[in-house]
This record gives structure tokens, sequence and C-alpha cells, in this order.
């Protein structure tokens, strides 16, 4: 198995079927930052990121970034709602519910992203300048900001090991 979708990949589309926070979205506007999360309920560590990312999204708000929490199908909507709730009661980002699992299917599976949070970074070009765990994005994010991430020796190092992680993660499933 291999990653299809990687640093410098166009990114995929936007296919929410439901906003629980926030106005829809349908694609990424040029000459914008997008940090697209996955998250799920019931993820221990998801709940802190999720606050952690509105901070990061107020923070550089001025900037052009903009942070999209993305829920998958297994969770009802309703739990989601609550959840979201709990953790962000004056949300501040979008939240998206993906009922048809494309989302999953289209970056999490396409990047060998095998756990959540998880998160991505779409440039200003549209294109995929980061895949990883959002603890990382206070390091990288400002990197991007200023145009000097993706052309980075860090940042091809943090690409292979993602990579090759991701690689070995999928042949333990098949396996």
């Amino acid at each position: 198995m291999t990653s299809s979708l990687n640093s410098g990949s166009p990114a995929p589309s936007i296919n929410v079927q439901h906003w629980l926070r926030g106005d829809p979205l349908s694609n990424f506007q040029l000459g914008k930052i997008y940090i697209p999360v996955f998250i799920s309920i019931t993820c221990s560590g998801c709940g802190p990121a999720l606050v952690r990312l509105a901070q990061v999204h107020e923070q550089y708000r001025d900037v052009g970034i903009e942070v999209i929490g993305i829920v998958t199908a297994d969770e009802a909507l309703a739990e989601v709602d609550a959840w979201v709730t709990k953790w962000l009661p004056n949300a501040n980002i979008r939240i998206g519910f993906d009922y048809s699992g494309e989302m999953d299917e289209d970056w999490m599976n396409a990047s060998l992203s095998f756990h959540v949070p998880q998160a991505f970074i779409v440039d200003r070009d549209g294109s995929i300048a980061f895949i990883g765990h959002p603890a990382m994005l206070e390091d990288v994010l400002p990197k991007v900001i200023a145009g000097s991430w993706l052309a980075s020796a860090e940042a091809k190092n943090a690409e292979e090991e993602r990579i090759a992680e991701g690689e070995t993660y999928a042949a333990q499933i098949v396996s």
C-alpha cells in the first residue's frame, strides 16, 4: 500500500454532507490556508486537540488561516453535536460531518493516515503542505505561512517518516 496523497499533492474536495458549526464550505479558496483536522468523539485526545485548534484559528485568523474539524461517518450526529458543544461551547471553527466516508477515503486513507486527530495543511495554492499530528502545527504553520516549509529538509524528513509509518501500519493491518 502506498500513499497517494502527499505534500505537494492537490488537496482533495471537501465532501461534507452536514455542517454542525460554521457556514458550508464546498471548496478551498486560493490565497487562504486551511487546516482540515479529522477527529472522533471516541478519541481521548481529540477534544483537547479541538480546543487548541480553535486557539490556532483565532491566533492566525488575520493572515487567512481557517481550521475545519471533520468528523467521519461512524458516529451519530446528535452525539457529535453534544461532544463539540462540550469542548467548544462558543465554537469559532467550522465542524463538518462526513456521513458518506468519502472524505475519510480521499484524505485519511489516501495519505496512509490511520489515527486521529490528524491534521492537514492546505496552502494558499490549494496543495497539501503538511500531514501530521495537530501538535506539530505550532512549529510547522509559521513556516507554511512564510512559504519556507515545503522546500525544507525538515518537511522532506517529516514526510518520509509519515509515509514509512503509514506503510508499516498498513502492512500490519493487511497481514
